[in-house]
């Protein structure tokens, strides 16, 4: 009885795209499809058997006529450009879009180096979905280029050696599934570049000639294209490099071959050099015997073709049958993720389902990873130039039915066939009811994501304020990015002094004269003669001195009012409350609070403050300093004590205290606690995160736990994203990253303060981690008025489970036990999440701040509290006095 399963996933890597298809056979379907004889009518080549590609689905696919019209041609490559235009025009047709308008007459300008452009070289066919959603994401930025003449490549100012590629004509999309054909004067700089680079595609060759050795990220190449497409290559790196079996293939190589490793034999793959073919027929009868009769070949209970002795030709032991790969849904970030696993196998157990697409997961993410592992180690010549890698890629893989089990079987790699493939099937989809996929979108975002990460590189970006250990991550994503960073830091010692461009330090600690301060730092960079291109601050002390910075400059940013509004917290509380306009309006978020500046103000507070209530620091960071009371001796006696130990930075730095110390009195508000990260851009959001934290350590506040994604359903995580925006709005936050803290009770969302800054602690490292977005990046290009490109419908790749340590009850655990070592070492090898929050405990009692987080994954969010719980048990991290699991309990 025949059996046969098509299962497609997708994943990332660096925004790489994979497809997996994956097909099962009995073995006596593997026999039939091995011994049965192709049509004498034609003999498909080996490629077309390895991957048949859209055309064994639907013949003439795309080859309908051009619409009726005059079609744009070009003086100089009329027969190229004008072909390409009609497949274009039939495409555009084929999908109910109306014809591309020629603007051509009419030159577009004013593209400067903030402008995006993402440039597909050649065919229309394989990226139109991908271009049609992209120009609904960013209008204009992608851009189809046609013909060689459109383009032209000139040496690059800022990569000796490479080229930078200019675009003068082209066909770009907007919104709606509209394009034109323009002109650009001066032409545009590609910040990226892709297009057909498979083996045999018609336009292969000028296009792979102008995408070589280009100074921007080039999404493949030729020479790429050719080695995924060499199955002894991909056989070879997925048996040796990724462990993966491979069908027994026997391959006989003329020459060196220099694209084959001289290493280890890969298990299932025999290669035989053979230096000169005259005079070998007895060594390759002599090796094919052996083949034929050896163990492997017995194992697959698979008689083989007769198979083509030539050039690296394998002799293959399956012939796979044609796949028919269907559009994954959801993947962003900078590792293999299984996207969306589709099915159609007789597997009806949960649990063997489970099984299949697990191991499915885990097998293609070791080919991804052995195939880009060995395309590192290619020179910039064998890969086509320095930016050049592999952005879209097909894995094959083969479900083998032996001795009542089913085997993952790889059968090789592809480049850009699977792209049309999915592009048709989805296509076929639609025409019987299925709903759009998310593979364009996906695309798309990946392509745009990388042109940013290129639009920044060789930025100058003006830092306020340094932070301390907790923010060393700035330092390395800076150099990963290319941007060159000017420091201004009061600390003259501050180590990060020589890991950025320059070093300017100015004591501005003292946060009651910031006009000052901004005047004095426009100073030193006017004598320096330093024009940044953007200016912020990640530190909490700091963002009013930034907003005043960067208004001085004349550069994007948060205005130094709104983030006044902001970073005083009573302040914006009480401009809330006077907000009233909205459904609902931003005065329902506001809690009832006063400022506190002296012992008669706590009297006046408790009149109109319902107890128990909050006491904190006005202009407070990190939670120190914050207390419930039960009335209003308790926070006579808060008071006292505060404004006794903390009256100036030198106290406790960085907690606020260059404001002054006053402080506020504000209702206590019961429900679970939450922060809301947002990407806010002209007012409008572009990406929300929200996560949990566990039970507070009353009568302190201190961060016990937390978790990521939220455990809240959906339509409550919508409260809480769309409270934090408004909150934002009607303070006047309409340009940055912004951290909000609420809580949820039976009354709804209550906001608890606004951090006008990139969420501290963990939070930059977690949600790149879950979701692949970072932060820090989205920051920088806000400030560069570029809004960034964000997953529309992130999903969490894994589930993060974290636990604050705290030096007062850790310390000694940590540090005398070896524990600390330990959770490095786990942290090396990615078994856990560990963030430094500060070199040594800061603060005691009730001003101590948590030392270090220390975090968890998993594919559930028990699993990932599960073993974090076990972790801590081990390293003495749960006590009576500490207890974590009770902490963890409350992320149901």
């Amino acid at each position: 009885m025949e059996m046969t399963v098509q299962v497609t996933g997708r994943w990332w890597w660096r925004s790489v795209t994979v497809w997996v298809t994956m097909r099962v056979a009995s073995p006596t379907v593997t026999r039939m499809l091995s011994t049965s004889q192709p049509s004498p009518e034609r003999v498909p080549s080996p490629e077309e058997q390895e991957w048949a590609g859209p055309e064994a689905l639907c013949p003439g696919w795309l080859e309908d006529e051009a619409p009726d019209g005059e079609v744009p041609g070009h003086s100089g490559d009329p027969e190229c450009a004008t072909h390409a235009y009609e497949r274009l025009q039939s495409a555009l047709c084929q999908e109910g879009l109306p014809p591309t308008l020629d603007c051509s007459a009419e030159p577009c300008t004013g593209f400067g180096p903030l402008d995006m452009t993402v440039c597909v070289l050649g065919s229309p066919t394989p990226f139109l979905p991908v271009l049609l959603e992209g120009g609904t994401r960013c209008p204009g930025a992608m851009v189809l280029c046609l013909s060689p003449t459109w383009a032209s490549r000139v040496p690059s100012e800022t990569s000796p050696g490479t080229w930078s590629l200019l675009l003068s004509r082209g066909v770009s999309f907007k919104v709606g599934g509209h394009s034109a054909l323009e002109t650009f004067v001066p032409p545009r700089r590609a910040n990226y570049v892709t297009g057909t680079f498979a083996p045999g595609d018609p336009e292969g060759g000028w296009v792979g000639e102008l995408a070589r050795d280009l100074d921007c990220p080039t999404g493949g190449s030729v020479p790429l294209a050719h080695r995924l497409q060499d199955t002894l290559v991909a056989r070879w790196v997925l048996a040796a490099r990724a462990n993966l079996p491979v069908p027994p293939t026997l391959a006989f190589v003329l020459g060196a071959r220099e694209d084959l490793p001289a290493g280890p034999t890969a298990p299932g793959v025999r290669l035989v050099r053979l230096e000169d073919p005259q005079g070998q027929q007895s060594l390759v009868q002599e090796e094919v015997g052996a083949f034929l009769g050896g163990a492997a070949m017995e194992e697959s209970q698979n008689p083989p073709e007769e198979g083509e002795v030539g050039q690296g030709r394998p002799v293959p032991a399956w012939r796979p049958c044609l796949p028919c790969p269907l559009p994954p849904r959801q993947s962003w970030g900078d590792r293999p993720q299984l996207c969306q696993v589709h099915h159609q196998w007789g597997v009806a157990a949960p649990s063997q389902r489970q099984a299949l697409a697990t191991r499915l997961r885990e097998a293609t993410e070791a080919a991804m990873a052995a195939l880009l592992a060995t395309e590192a180690e290619l020179s910039s010549q064998q890969r086509g130039g320095a930016r050049a890698h592999t952005d879209i890629l097909g894995v094959d893989f083969l479900l083998a039915c032996v001795d009542g089990a089913l085997e993952l079987v790889a059968l090789g790699t592809n480049s850009q066939r699977c792209l049309e493939t999915c592009a048709l099937a989805e296509a076929m989809g639609r025409a019987v009811g299925e709903p759009r996929g998310d593979l364009p979108r996906l695309l798309a975002e990946a392509m745009l994501h990388r042109a940013q990460c290129h639009l920044v590189e060789g930025k100058d970006i003006l830092l306020i304020g340094a932070g301390g250990v907790s923010k060393s991550f700035v330092w390395e994503a800076a150099r990963d990015y290319g941007l060159r960073i000017h420091l201004v830091e009061s600390d003259p010692e501050h180590f990060a002094a020589g890991l950025v461009q320059t070093f300017l330090p100015y004591d501005s600690r003292e946060h009651r004269r910031d006009e000052e301060h901004a005047e004095r730092v426009l100073e030193v960079l006017r004598s320096r003669g330093l024009r940044p291109h953007a200016c912020l601050s990640y530190w909490d002390d700091c963002v009013v001195l930034a907003a005043l910075v960067c208004q001085g400059l004349g550069l994007r940013g948060p205005a130094p009012a709104a983030v006044r509004v902001a970073k005083q917290k009573s302040r914006t509380h009480r401009h809330l409350q006077r907000c009233r306009r909205g459904r609902p309006p931003p005065a329902a978020f506001a809690v009832p609070c006063r400022r506190l500046r002296s012992h008669g103000d706590v009297e006046r507070a408790a009149a109109v403050v319902p107890f128990p209530a909050v006491a904190k620091l006005e202009f407070g960071a990190g939670g120190v300093g914050v207390r419930l009371v039960e009335n209003a001796g308790q926070c006579h006696a808060h008071a006292a004590r505060l404004w006794r130990d903390l009256r100036d930075d030198a106290d406790h730095p960085g907690i606020g205290l260059g404001w002054g110390n006053a402080m506020l009195l504000m209702e206590y508000v019961p429900g679970t606690e939450h922060d809301v990260d947002l990407v806010v851009f002209e007012g409008r959001l572009l990406g929300a995160w929200v996560s949990d934290n566990g039970p507070t350590r009353v009568p302190a506040f201190l961060e016990t736990a937390a978790c990521l994604p939220s455990c809240l359903p959906a339509d409550r995580q919508a409260q809480l994203v769309r409270a934090a925006l408004e909150c934002c709005r009607a303070c006047g936050l309409r340009d940055g990253v912004f951290n909000v803290e609420l809580k949820l009770g039976p009354a709804g969302p209550r906001l608890l303060e606004i951090n006008p800054r990139m969420g501290g602690f963990y939070l930059r490292d977690w949600i790149r981690e879950v979701y692949g977005p970072d932060l820090l990046l989205a920051a920088v290009l806000v400030a560069l008025g570029v809004p960034p490109v964000l997953p529309a419908r992130p999903a969490p790749r894994t589930h993060l489970a974290g636990v604050m340590c705290l030096g007062s009850e850790h310390g000694e655990t940590l540090a005398g036990g070896g524990g600390m070592e330990a959770l490095r070492e786990l942290h090396g090898r990615g078994l856990v999440r560990l963030n430094r929050l500060f070199e040594e405990p800061e603060g005691a009692g009730e001003y101590e701040e948590p030392l270090l987080s220390v975090a968890c994954a998993g594919a559930t969010l028990a699993e990932a509290c599960e073993r974090l719980l076990g972790l801590c048990q081990g390293l003495g991290i749960d006590s009576p006095r500490y207890p974590v699991e009770h902490f963890l309990s409350h992320f149901k």
